[in-house]
């Protein structure tokens, strides 16, 4: 595949969807990962109008390190960066909801994932107030192996006007950055959601990118593992579907997963 002319027909596309909507631009969250880096690249070849947001909430890590690498990426690819710290307003939520929170009936490890996936939820949130501000699209920065498995935010990560990523697997991500001369500190990084100090999405998810990637494109894999994620992606099938409505046919009990 020729990279560069896959990038300008992204590129491209991007600039139908903003003649399209008559959007002034494009926003997104820049968390100094992988993703977020090509969306912002390929958005930026499409308009000088776009606006990356960073947004730290508790983790540490996101104070350091996820900082820095996004920096970096805006200051790579001509996009300019604001900040805004959504700790505190993380803090005075889960404060509000108190100790409804934590009923004495939750499963083990509910709450600490409730926890976790309020901050991409709070990012989301911010991200449509800035964009609806000033006349920008949210765009979307999963990728095909995170969505294949379920890896994302219900309203969270997962909530964007557009995607235009969604079609690659990790690999494919990094050969592209890599051709377009991305920072090598964020491409040479473990990829991490950086929801956590420690945190690497492959060691979460227990199957690296490289498996998912050849469960997608026919390369080989074991029957054990092809099995794994195939379940993983039937438990996950309502996190990449509109919301039920009646009367919707509803999934089968052996497909029941994680409603977030």
């Amino acid at each position: 595949m020729d990279i560069m002319l896959d990038v300008k027909k992204r590129a491209e596309w991007i600039k139908d969807i903003l003649t399209a909507t008559g959007a002034k631009g494009i926003i997104y969250g820049n968390s100094g990962g992988k993703d977020c880096t090509l969306v912002g690249a390929l958005c930026r070849m499409a308009t000088e109008n776009v606006l990356g947001v960073i947004m730290p909430c508790q983790s540490s890590v996101n104070y350091g390190s996820d900082r820095e690498d996004a920096l970096a990426a805006g200051e790579r690819f001509g996009i300019r960066q604001i900040e805004a710290d959504l700790t505190a307003v993380k803090e005075s939520l889960v404060s509000a909801l108190g100790e409804e929170l934590a009923p004495a009936d939750a499963a083990d490890g509910a709450v600490k994932s409730a926890l976790i996936n309020i901050n991409p939820r709070l990012r989301m949130t911010a991200l449509y107030a800035l964009g609806q501000a000033r006349g920008y699209l949210v765009a979307g920065t999963g990728n095909l192996c995170e969505s294949t498995v379920g890896y994302f935010t219900k309203w969270g990560d997962g909530a964007y006007d557009f995607d235009p990523i969604a079609d690659m697997t990790v690999p494919e991500v990094y050969a592209m950055l890599r051709a377009l001369g991305a920072p090598s500190r964020i491409i040479d990084k473990a990829p991490s959601a950086g929801l956590y100090q420690g945190q690497t999405d492959e060691a979460e998810l227990g199957v690296t990118y490289g498996d998912i990637h050849a469960y997608l494109r026919g390369g080989e894999l074991g029957d054990c593992m092809r099995r794994r994620i195939a379940e993983m992606e039937a438990r996950t099938a309502h996190k990449r579907a509109l919301p039920l409505k009646y009367p919707d046919p509803v999934g089968k009990e052996e497909d029941k997963g994680s409603l977030f």
